[in-house]
């Protein structure tokens, strides 16, 4: 089992929040596109004959492309690789992007999951971040998408907003989940370095919102999208039963993907690698029957590192047999250790032989999780 991943990088508008490598559309994507079926081609080898289970078109914009070029990517995929029929092909979309006629030709191409970006159904807040669609296209976009054909809809939003009170918060949930969707992705707003929102935050222009108010608004979260019906399968991720994202959910249980397009990571169990982030340099490299990526090889610690950060994110927490099995007694005895001060705080429990984050736990999730991380080659194990 395998996936694939797509970084289609072309925006029509920069979001002023977002650090993931893009550049804005020039409107002709066909040189793209070559360079992306010619990288298949040179990597067809990668995946070692896997089966591929999931598809996923992320970016950038992927509905900046067409329907006939999203058909013939995956016309190309399903030429080199030996893709399942019942495969998950996951594409992203903007709400301005989004008309019915687009998604129903999405649909005949053989995508079978939309996630859409809303953010927020508040204008104001879309104002702020520079998002180019309105709540009112939001709105429209969901429902031609659910008109269309698509039953395994996902919506992304944000929360953490300046400007955002919990009041706002709690009716953007309401309103997103009164759609007949089945996943809710919801990610606290992070100003990272190099962002518009970083430079406004450093000329205090932008405030980010307290410790107080990001946890009434996680509290929000979970009890809102309990009460609908949606699990909280990994810390930002909600879906109903049966919905939850396969790609994403393989790619927290360590399961090999190759990712396609500039910027683009990949992981094989044993190394992971990213493709250089700059599409003229991409393109003109794999024209060239090259390909630019850096690499590294995965040493015992390095993997051990991240099945933690992994695992601890969902709901199905630390294995403890897995990992004596894969980092031997060293490496149960660490984690066993180590979990025992956050489960007398409440932050953490067991389960037989699993460890969880407890809600307290997910607020603090990435504090605990470093806490796990093993500083140094050799501390806990040997290659």
């Amino acid at each position: 089992m395998a996936g694939i991943y797509l970084h289609i990088p072309y925006c029509r508008q920069l979001c002023y929040y977002c650090d993931f490598y893009r550049v804005v559309s020039h409107g002709d994507n066909s040189l793209f596109i070559e360079a992306l079926k010619k990288e298949m081609t040179l990597r067809k080898n990668y995946l070692a004959g896997s089966n591929v289970s999931t598809i996923y078109f992320g970016g950038g914009t992927p509905s900046v492309l067409t329907a006939e070029e999203t058909e013939s990517v995956l016309d190309h995929i399903r030429n080199l690789f030996r893709v399942d029929s019942e495969a998950e092909i996951t594409f992203e979309v903007n709400p301005d992007d989004v008309s019915l006629k687009y998604m129903k030709d999405l649909h005949m191409a053989g995508v079978n999951r939309i996630s859409i970006g809303i953010q927020s159904l508040r204008d104001e807040d879309l104002k702020l971040m520079n998002r180019r669609h309105t709540a009112a296209q939001a709105r429209e976009a969901i429902d031609n998408i659910l008109k269309s054909g698509f039953d395994n809809v996902s919506a992304d939003l944000i929360y953490g907003i300046p400007g955002m009170d919990p009041d706002n918060w709690a009716a953007n949930i309401e309103e997103t989940l009164s759609f007949d969707i089945r996943h809710l992705s919801a990610y606290h707003l992070t100003i990272e370095p190099g962002t518009l929102f970083y430079q406004m935050k450093e000329k205090g222009q932008l405030k980010e919102v307290d410790e107080d108010e990001s946890t009434a608004e996680f509290n929000l979260l979970l009890e809102k999208t309990g009460k609908a019906g949606f699990i909280n399968y990994e810390i930002s991720n909600f879906g109903k039963p049966g919905y939850f994202s396969i790609h994403n959910t393989n790619y927290w249980k360590q399961v090999p993907y190759l990712g396609l397009g500039p910027s683009a990571h990949s992981f094989n169990g044993y190394s992971r690698q990213w493709n250089i982030s700059d599409v003229k340099k991409y393109i003109n490299a794999v024209n060239s029957g090259r390909l630019i990526f850096e690499k590294e090889e995965l040493d015992i610690r390095t993997k051990f590192n991240e099945y933690v950060m992994t695992s601890l994110r969902t709901m199905w927490g630390i294995d403890l047999l897995y990992v004596e099995k894969i980092f031997e007694k060293e490496g149960y005895d660490y984690v066993v250790n180590l979990s025992g001060k956050f489960i007398n705080y409440g932050l953490m429990r067991q389960d037989d032989n699993n460890l969880f984050l407890t809600n307290q736990g997910k607020m603090i999730s990435d504090n605990i999780i470093s806490e796990f991380i093993m500083p140094s080659p050799g501390q806990l194990l040997s290659p």
